[in-house]
């Protein structure tokens, strides 16, 4: 591809930039996946669509790329997507107790994520913690899935060039498109998407694309970027399905009157409160019960039309 004509197209701000298509912008992202860009391009490319933006269409371009490149996991079921490469710094991180829960309940749960971040707590050092080991493969993380309903795998080894180009934020001091990619990539059959944005306008960008490109997914406002509920105050959750959107959670208005107890951020403080909370020594936090309750509802639904379809 013609890199600086590109470059010249997408690289002139928000206002006066231009989107590629959906089919330039998938072959765009498969050079970036392939590693066939030159570092001089790669980094203008990255920078110009942190400052630009996404259309709809690119996308669904760059997902069309990374799609093309990674098989299709086996999964037993419907299966839930839990995508998680923020970690946390503030808070402790609920990700693996949410995976964890939905997996008790019969409820097949495919993780995938980083398995460190730099000033923060990632989930795959909580499940470490808690004795989940993570997959080798996607043959490996189907088996797991079928054993236990539940499989961690690092992206590293679910999508090598996916895992580099997330990798660059550590060089370019900022993160790029792959980093939107990763919480929108489900490399399942039929999967129920759980997603998250922190901006506003990023809620409103994600909304829409799944409304122009159905889907099932949970869209919320993420909780330090995962998409698991704030134990401390409830966020909206939206079920977007079908072109339709359905309000599912309603937020809370300021804190919860109760604050629940929390463990420290590090990785073995959360994963021996997590281990309380499922053997029932320990409350579950209200608005991640409630999480649970809707995503084991629809799952159930959406594995109950599979079945009838088939």
């Amino acid at each position: 591809m013609n890199y600086a004509a590109i470059i010249k197209q997408v690289g002139r701000g928000r206002d006066s930039a231009r989107a590629l298509s959906r089919a330039d912008a998938a072959a765009l992202f498969g050079d970036l996946l392939d590693g066939r860009v030159p570092d001089v391009h790669l980094g203008a490319l990255l920078l110009a669509y942190r400052i630009k933006g996404e259309s709809l269409d690119e996308l669904a371009g760059f997902l069309d790329a990374l799609h093309a490149r990674v098989p299709v996991i086996a999964a037993p079921g419907r299966t839930v997507v839990l995508p998680t490469y923020n970690g946390a710094r503030t808070m402790a991180n609920l990700v693996p107790l949410l995976a964890l829960a939905l997996a008790r309940r019969g409820v097949p749960v495919l993780v995938h994520g980083v398995t460190n971040d730099a000033g923060r707590v990632a989930s795959a050092e909580i499940f470490a913690a808690l004795g989940v080991a993570p997959s080798a493969d996607a043959p490996a993380a189907a088996r797991a899935l079928g054993a236990d309903r539940l499989a961690f795998l690092p992206v590293d080894r679910l999508a090598p060039g996916l895992a580099r180009l997330l990798d660059l934020r550590r060089v370019l001091g900022v993160r790029n498109s792959a980093h939107t990619i990763a919480k929108l990539f489900a490399p399942v059959r039929e999967p129920l998407l759980l997603a998250s944005a922190t901006h506003p306008a990023y809620l409103a960008t994600l909304r829409d694309y799944y409304l122009a490109h159905p889907a099932d997914v949970l869209l919320m406002r993420g909780t330090q970027g995962e998409a698991v509920a704030n134990a401390r105050r409830a966020q909206a959750i939206d079920w977007l399905h079908d072109g339709m959107v359905e309000r599912v959670v309603e937020a809370e208005d300021g804190s919860v009157l109760a604050l629940p107890e929390l463990p420290a951020l590090d990785a073995a403080s959360t994963a021996a409160w997590i281990r309380r909370v499922l053997a029932g020594e320990a409350p579950m936090p209200a608005p991640v019960a409630r999480q649970i309750e809707v995503i084991v509802t629809l799952a159930t639904r959406g594995q109950a039309a599979a079945e009838r379809a088939a």
